[in-house]
């Protein structure tokens, strides 16, 4: 098995690990996300992105993008299933593109995912990413344990169920998967629980499909703000602070029916690997 340069990253504690694969020589499968993944016998992460060029890859997600966008991200679960993006693992994304290829972090990037095309602004350290439309899509049941919600639908590329709860600790641990209703999401459902803090600010904890409890989610956060501004029927600007175990986001639901996402990235090894 050949040797491949890996670079690790997180975004609010989200982390990743990053496949440099620019000519697209290498295929990202679910085994070796699966590997890559493992906190004991690999890297550890909660999803591995293969950072490849629209122009070397077959994806049709790239191929449609090719024109608008150089860079497509090819992203997999840390249980080696495929998803749309990943709103944490975009900004890392981003940032490596900044340190490590010839991107310009004063110009705004256009990258291909499989949910469309995401533009990066870069301001120092934090990133603003363009999550583009949301769609609210009513309400549905989830369950945790005893515990069962009202949520709300919320589509950021990939799909969301956003419950606001009484308390995140009496919840107890995201270990197994909520239960939801498979009609409204066959393909599985990231589901996040909510707490107000205070006008326009609120408090999450998040299990994604395909990789279980996390620190963090970007997409999660956004969802989370959509559904809040909902239901306060705030106006369109209104940003939204959302907090999470690994860090804080912030989030605009914009005048022109757009989703603004800013938070942090970091970069924190690189090596190689065979796995």
């Amino acid at each position: 098995m050949s040797d491949y340069a890996f670079v690790k990253g997180h975004g609010t504690e989200n982390d990743f690990v990053l496949l440099p694969d620019a000519g697209g020589h290498r295929e990202l499968t679910a085994e070796r996300a699966v590997r890559l993944c493992n906190r004991r016998t690999g890297i550890g992460a909660d999803g591995v992105i293969r950072v490849v060029r629209t122009d070397a890859t077959d994806d049709p997600a790239a191929v449609a993008a090719r024109r608008q966008a150089r860079w497509f991200m090819d992203y997999r679960n840390a249980d080696g299933s495929l998803s749309e993006m990943c709103g944490n693992g975009i900004r890392v994304l981003g940032l490596y593109l900044a340190t490590h290829a010839d991107v310009d972090p004063r110009d705004p990037l256009p990258i291909a995912t499989r949910a469309g095309i995401r533009t990066l602004l870069y301001d120092g350290d934090r990133i603003t990413v363009d999550m583009g439309t949301p769609d609210v899509l009513g309400e549905t049941k989830v369950s945790v344990g005893e515990h069962t919600w009202t949520a709300t639908r919320v589509s950021i590329g990939n799909p969301h169920a956003v419950a606001f709860v009484e308390s995140l600790d009496d919840v107890g641990p995201l270990a197994e998967e909520p239960a939801f209703d498979a009609g409204h999401f066959p393909d599985g459902v990231n589901v996040e629980l909510v707490v107000r803090r205070g006008d326009q600010h609120v408090a999450m904890r998040v299990h994604e499909r395909g990789s279980g409890e996390t620190r963090s989610c970007g997409t999660g956060a956004c969802a989370v703000a959509v559904a809040a501004s909902t239901a306060d029927h705030a106006e369109r600007g209104t940003s939204y602070t959302v907090d999470l175990p690994g860090g804080t986001l912030d989030v605009v639901w914009t005048q022109n029916d757009r989703v603004l996402m800013t938070g942090p990235a970091v970069l924190v090894a690189e090596g190689i690997t065979d796995l």
